[in-house]
């Protein structure tokens, strides 16, 4: 197979750039749009805060949605295993799921009743469950290109320096969403919520552009003629799931995702009412510098160091940050400012460090597998992978806006109208199960046995 240019890795990672804004839409602004921290100047809710047996609507429906992941992530990944086009086995994908990925994410924010009602919980459960189904059958074939592009270690870790550099830009765009439409809702004084949807139609519209650049500039049989997979999806997915080496990152990388799923959702929160702080947005790029900044040297690091050194060390600069960011507002010897872009710079160094890592980890345990059976199940591995990270936003929802209600209260502002405040403690409690939950995926990544899989690796390519 010839080798891969480095405009074609960017092509590649533009194509992440894309998947990247309509995820952390979801990831960053659907609780805060669904269930504000308080309401009034034209903010209202549109499902009810109210709990069952502890939990939130919102948390309920998004762990419906991974249910049905359950089922499509192993028999996407299996279809793309199979897949006999002229195209390659994942660029058709990419081509045909880009477009309904992109416009069902706007569809989440177009409830059609203004104020709460239960017509709005069956349009987010089904416009969520779409989401969910589209988001695996682009990322899905998406990430299973990683190892076809990347068959050196450098080009496996520069796709996945690249790649996380634009699933960093593509979050940080997605995060500014609220700050973009609540800056065009005071400049036009539309509607608050015409102004969001019209914000997140244009970012949906750029990030489809994204998507379909590398479906239609990579010519995928030029780096990959391996015949199609043709095995059932929950026999191959069963078959992933026999390496224990790959057993032991996707625990540790599901846990890892409950907790900075937390984080990044209540991040707005932290800000706002811990500390008090109506900038969340240039701090937000400050930790997006910090990343950036940190990437190369995250390259670098892992080849001198290895990737699992690195990845515990970054686990545990995640809880600091976490510890850190849950005395928010109590530290009174440091000004809140100063004290948010401390923050900014705890999470942003193991941001880079996790932003990098885990992707080229799958790809060495892809290959590992793929050399000692024989069989190709790249997909598959990303699937489970996809899967996993899927899976620790969903528990993170659930805990996140079921500690959120957690000090919030009714109260009167100077017109005699109701609003909605919060005191924060949910949000400090959830910060410390963040804290515990790094601690965790700490812990189970240091059973990952990187020499093993590495020399299989290498004793290949002997």
């Amino acid at each position: 197979m010839k080798s891969v240019p480095a405009k074609t890795k960017w092509i590649f990672a533009i194509g992440q750039l894309g998947w990247s804004i309509l995820s952390g839409i979801i990831a960053n602004l659907l609780v805060n749009f669904y269930l504000p921290d308080s309401t009034g100047d034209g903010v209202i809710t549109f499902v009810t805060s109210s709990t069952f047996i502890g939990l939130t609507v919102i948390g309920i429906i998004t762990a419906c949605g991974r249910l049905v992941d359950a089922v499509t992530d192993p028999w996407i990944a299996n279809m793309s295993d199979n897949c006999g086009s002229k195209l390659g086995k994942r660029i058709p994908f990419l081509r045909y799921a880009a477009l309904p990925f992109a416009l069902v994410t706007v569809l989440i924010f177009c409830c059609p009743v203004r104020g709460e009602s239960p017509v709005n919980i069956v349009w987010l459960a089904v416009t969520l469950i779409l989401f969910y189904i589209f988001m695996t059958a682009y990322c899905t074939p998406y990430n299973a290109l990683i190892p076809v592009l990347g068959r050196s270690q450098k080009d496996r870790m520069d796709i996945s320096t690249y790649i996380s550099l634009t699933y960093i830009v593509g979050t940080g765009i997605a995060f500014g969403g609220k700050m973009i439409w609540e800056a065009v809702y005071a400049a036009t004084g539309w509607d608050y919520y015409v102004c969001a949807r019209l914000t997140l139609g244009v970012l949906a519209l750029i990030a489809l552009i994204c998507m379909l650049l590398p479906a239609f500039l990579i010519n995928e049989k030029e780096y990959d003629d391996t015949p199609p997979v043709k095995e059932n999806a929950f026999k191959s997915l069963a078959k992933t799931f026999r390496n224990h080496h790959f057993r032991v990152f996707v625990l540790s990388d599901v846990i890892y995702w409950i907790g900075i799923t937390i984080f990044n959702t209540g991040f707005i929160y932290y800000v706002e009412v811990l500390l008090e702080l109506n900038n969340y947005m240039i701090l937000f790029i400050f930790m997006t510098f910090v990343t950036f900044v940190c990437y190369p040297i995250v390259n670098v690091l892992s080849r001198r160091f290895g990737k699992k050194k690195l990845l515990v060390w970054g686990f545990a600069l995640f809880g600091l940050a976490f510890l850190v960011s849950s005395f928010a507002g109590k530290v009174s010897f440091i000004p809140n400012q100063i004290y948010g872009f401390i923050i900014c710079v705890l999470v942003g160094v193991p941001l880079s460090i996790l932003g990098v890592i885990p992707q080229a980890i799958v790809a060495d345990i892809a290959e590992s597998d793929n050399i000692e059976t024989g069989e190709n199940h790249d997909a598959m591995f990303y699937a489970a992978r996809t899967f996993a990270f899927k899976l620790g936003q969903s528990i993170a929802m659930i805990i996140f806006t079921s500690l959120a209600v957690i000090g919030q209260y009714t109260d009167v502002n100077a017109v005699g109208e109701q609003i909605i405040r919060n005191t924060g403690t949910g949000y400090r409690i959830s910060l410390v199960i963040a804290l515990i939950l790094c601690i965790a995926a700490m812990g189970i990544i240091l059973l990952y046995d990187e020499k093993k899989v590495m020399s299989i690796i290498e004793s290949d390519h002997e």
